[in-house]
């Protein structure tokens, strides 16, 4: 009995081990399938600008050549200027024209504007008075003629002429009445001051006159050409003495910091990788360097892997275009390089990567 329990129990010791080594070898053959990493093959992209300037003139000045590195808002070109000065010193003395304009309406009328305007008042207002007297005089003396004329004591012409002198004297008393009303008229004018509706007509002229100026400074500040971005001046496409127009590029700009490697992910691929997370590009050019990189875009869109990119895998399968960024402060990763991306698939959680890991602006 004590035999069999110990031959029962030495079965079940060789189970186990046979277990134990069967786990241990799976486990291990497992970790050796399993990657620690994806690679992935494609080639450098940059993006690129084309720089014109936003109005017509000849080129006066250009400062970068090809390959210069330049920085945001550096002056690159300058237009021949002398047009656009001329007209933002005429709109600014229309501006300031039409600003002594506003003031003057502002102000009102001057004491001696005020004073004239009475005293003319006044003068116009004695004529009147004259005027009337003249008018009683020329009625007196032509009712006196009338009378003597029916006696037959004067003849019928200085009756006449008495009428037309009373005529005249009523229109001349009507003349000066006007010109009274129109004198006082002034002087109340001049004693309210400007009109609210001339003082905002004005007002609203010197809006469109300082809008005009700041048109004018704006196509000034036009004639010079500033880098959008840091760069690499990749053309030069026009030279001094040229024709330039907003339609006319007169330089190509790279921005190679960052660039992307354009890469294609198989579609078994696909739930391994996410944006953001970070990578490694290597090129054959810098052998034993990598570039610091990460995942920034993955296309929603399957296609068929292009012919121009060499994989391990069969041409016809489906991929995912995806884009790994690269920092390239050195510009040593150029247009079109074949590199090779290293994608961890351990510890490598989705936006871990930095959020401007270049110190870009």
């Amino acid at each position: 009995m004590t035999s069999f329990r110990k031959r029962r129990l030495g079965i079940v010791l060789v189970v186990l081990l046979a277990v134990a080594a069967f786990a241990v070898w799976h486990w291990g053959l497992t970790r050796r399938h399993t990657p620690v990493s994806l690679r992935l093959y494609g080639n450098i992209d940059i993006r690129q600008v084309q720089l014109s300037f936003n109005d017509s003139d000849r080129i006066d000045t250009m400062l970068v050549d090809e390959g210069s590195v330049v920085h945001k808002g550096q002056l690159l070109a300058q237009l021949a200027q002398q047009r656009y000065s001329d007209a933002v010193a005429q709109d600014q003395a229309g501006v300031a024209a039409q600003e002594q304009v506003v003031a003057r309406l502002l102000a009102g009328s001057r004491p001696e504007e005020i004073a004239a305007a009475r005293a003319e008042a006044a003068a116009a207002q004695a004529d009147t008075a004259a005027a009337r007297a003249n008018l009683t005089n020329a009625e007196l003396l032509y009712r006196r003629r009338e009378t003597l004329a029916r006696q037959q004591y004067v003849s019928l012409q200085s009756r006449d002429d008495a009428r037309r002198d009373w005529e005249a004297a009523r229109a001349a008393l009507a003349a000066s009445r006007q010109v009274l009303a129109a004198r006082e008229q002034a002087l109340r004018l001049a004693v309210i001051g400007p009109r609210k509706e001339d003082i905002a007509a004005a007002q609203a002229t010197l809006r469109a006159d300082e809008a005009a100026l700041a048109l004018a400074g704006k196509k000034l500040a036009d004639t010079r050409l500033y880098a959008p971005a840091n760069g690499v001046i990749q053309n030069r496409i026009l030279e001094p003495g040229d024709m330039a127009s907003p339609q006319t590029p007169v330089f190509t700009l790279a921005l190679d910091n960052p660039v992307w490697a354009r890469v294609y992910l198989p579609e078994p691929e696909m739930g391994k990788v996410a944006t953001g997370m970070h990578a490694w590009i290597e090129s054959d050019s810098f052998p034993g360097q990598r570039f610091k990189a990460w995942v920034g875009f993955i296309s929603p869109v399957a296609e068929f892997t292009p012919k121009n990119v060499e994989t391990t895998q069969l041409r016809s399968q489906l991929v995912y275009r995806v884009r790994v960024y690269a920092c390239n402060p050195d510009h040593r990763l150029r247009l079109g390089m074949p590199v090779t991306v290293i994608l961890p698939l351990t510890g490598n959680s989705p936006h871990s990567a930095d959020a401007n890991p270049c110190g870009t602006k």
